[in-house]
């Protein structure tokens, strides 16, 4: 009886260190996630610089800079650069608001984004951060009108992500 007591407790230990079975991503997907129900998209447009991001295997490119472009209520074509696993790459694609702070993407640059509903999590009150990622969490980023962190909103917009679930630890800064 000691052998099995001894080989239970190994494998209790084992399946410990091996995290959550239903994590997926950057988020734990038992987190509460919620949308910005005040999102605005007129307000959103424009050029916006990708300050922090998860890395998903992509390489370290810099910062990024992408450009959302009113086509419409709610539509937007988005084109830009983003980090590729070999370095920076252009894209051009579209995006429908779909809901409060919910906007689906055609044609995205980054795989982990094919078919996944992306949430604004926050925007500032005057639209200079948003937080941006998906209810999965294979995907996260902050956003910046410029490509200078700015301390008391980049702070903000890490908590954000932290009280969505997300692991800012493993956040990476552009």
């Amino acid at each position: 009886m000691p052998a099995m007591r001894r080989a239970l407790l190994a494998l209790l230990l084992l399946a410990a260190c091996a995290g959550p079975a239903d994590r997926q991503g950057y988020r734990d997907p038992r987190a509460t996630i919620a949308s910005a129900a005040l999102f605005d998209p007129a307000r959103f447009a424009g050029d916006w610089f990708v300050l922090a991001d998860f890395p998903a295997g992509t390489a370290a490119c810099g910062v990024t800079r992408e450009s959302w472009r009113s086509v419409g209520p709610g539509r937007f074509t988005v084109t830009g650069t983003a980090c590729g696993p070999r370095g920076a790459i252009r894209f051009d694609g579209r995006a429908t608001v779909t809901g409060p702070g919910r906007i689906d993407l055609a044609a995205p640059a980054r795989a982990e984004l094919e078919g996944a509903p992306v949430w604004v999590l926050w925007v500032d009150a005057d639209y200079r951060v948003a937080v941006l990622g998906t209810p999965s969490g294979r995907f996260g980023t902050i956003l910046g009108r410029s490509p200078e962190r700015r301390g008391d909103l980049f702070a903000a917009a890490r908590e954000v992500l932290d009280f969505n679930g997300y692991t800012t630890d493993r956040l990476r800064l552009r």
